[in-house]
């Protein structure tokens, strides 16, 4: 990209670069050089807009949990609507369709950048921590409406769900898991909801 030409929201650009690069190469393959190539601009952009890479990476990751909100709100919208199970189901398979699963990989890779995101994550995993929040609650959403027992605890079980739905969808060279596969975990997860 010559230098001198205006890009817009050079966020977004490099946001969606690292979202591509890390669904297809994995956490190594995510350098600063790799982000600007792939986002069709100059090394130089990156860092005018961040302090260094692990600033970007950090803000790139607290970025992507915040995109869960909209994913949140509709899911507690269900609540009374089709099945949990099948919400649930959609509702995973959602979450660790996205570039949640690579974004656990590349916190787990990258030490510098745990370090930073401790400063305003103090706890969990970013990403897999916005998601069971939502989804417990959806469930006790749920519960109030009577359809999974009064006595569930619905963080354990969002906890839960959100741990084994990991499971299903850590391997990123294979295909996804099919529908049936995550509602059966889904179903075994939560006996007798309606």
């Amino acid at each position: 990209m010559p230098t001198g030409v205006a890009l817009r929201d050079v966020r977004r650009q490099l946001f969606e670069a690292a979202d591509r690069i890390l669904l297809r190469a994995g956490p190594s393959g995510l350098t600063s050089r790799a982000v600007t190539t792939e986002a069709g601009c100059a090394k130089g952009v990156l860092h005018r807009h961040f302090e260094d890479f692990d600033a970007f990476l950090a803000d790139y990751v607290l970025d992507r949990a915040r995109r869960l909100d909209p994913e949140a709100a509709a899911l507690r919208a269900a609540a009374g609507a089709g099945t949990v199970a099948g919400n649930l189901t959609a509702a995973l398979t959602a979450v660790f369709g996205s570039v949640a699963v690579a974004i656990v990989a590349l916190i787990t890779f990258r030490d510098e950048l745990r370090a930073r995101l401790r400063h305003t994550w103090p706890a969990g995993v970013p990403v897999l921590t916005e998601a069971a929040e939502m989804i417990a609650d959806y469930l006790a959403a749920e519960r109030e409406l009577g359809r999974i027992p009064p006595g569930a605890q619905v963080e354990t079980l969002a906890a839960m769900l959100i741990g084994t739905g990991h499971l299903l969808f850590a391997d990123r060279t294979g295909d996804p898991p099919a529908e049936e596969t995550v509602h059966r975990m889904v179903s075994s997860i939560l006996p007798g909801a309606a």
